[in-house]
């Protein structure tokens, strides 16, 4: 009877252990601060791909500080990916209010498809602790 009772109780938690696992790999959340064109493009390469091996993961790329520009419609080197990306319904590009603000750019200026977050740093939090993965992209 012990035996069978560790058995039960060994699946159930092996069942809770797998399926926390499998909730977590199938939504990420990308960190992108560099303003090197680079790492943006890296970073856009990184999701893109993804997306297409994944299909059904939830990805966001979060961008703050330096890589404002990256979503930026007068300065953004990867404007035509994202908007390609923005079609697929599970990717979604967030900008940081903050920074915004800091920069003095509007609304209006973000490429389309593009959403606002009040505080990036608080938005990765927030995601990691319902689970999300995380990847911060840098330069390599």
């Amino acid at each position: 009877m012990r035996n069978l009772l560790f058995a039960a109780v060994f699946s159930i938690l092996a069942s809770v252990t797998a399926w926390g696992q499998e909730a977590t790999s199938k939504k990420i959340v990308f960190d992108i601060t560099s303003a090197d064109p680079k790492v943006q493009e890296t970073a856009i390469r990184h999701v893109g791909l993804m997306a297409e091996s994944y299909p059904g993961i939830q990805l966001e790329l979060v961008v703050y500080g330096g890589a404002l520009p990256m979503y930026m419609k007068e300065k953004s080197t990867v404007a035509e990916k994202i908007a390609e990306l923005s079609k697929n319904g599970n990717i979604t590009f967030a900008a940081c209010q903050g920074t915004m603000k800091r920069h003095n750019v509007d609304v209006s200026q973000l490429l389309p498809g593009v959403s606002v977050v009040p505080d990036a740093i608080m938005e990765i939090v927030t995601k990691q602790n319902e689970g999300w993965g995380y990847i911060k992209e840098v330069a390599y």
